[in-house]
């Protein structure tokens, strides 16, 4: 009975540990970096009003043959069609 007590400490305590979003150092882990639509700019997401979903602009640049600019990828998710 003490093994079985002591496997669940120990699983809830490991369980625990990985859910933090913080590395042991006190930086950020990778990707927790979400904006308020949820996209992660650290894996090149960001919004786009047009498509309604995170995307990456170099990706989309080339889905739709636009130019793969900043300016580019801004007047293409500011256009409602």
């Amino acid at each position: 009975m003490k093994t079985t007590t002591l496997l669940l400490l120990l699983s809830f305590s490991f369980i625990s540990a990985c859910s933090q979003e913080s590395t042991a150092d006190g930086g950020e882990m990778p990707g927790s970096d979400r904006d308020a639509h949820g996209c992660i700019a650290s894996a090149g997401y960001s919004w786009c009003p047009r498509t309604e979903q995170c995307e990456r602009p170099w990706e989309l640049a080339e889905q739709y043959g636009f130019e793969d600019t900043e300016k580019a990828y801004r007047d293409f998710c500011s256009q409602n069609d």
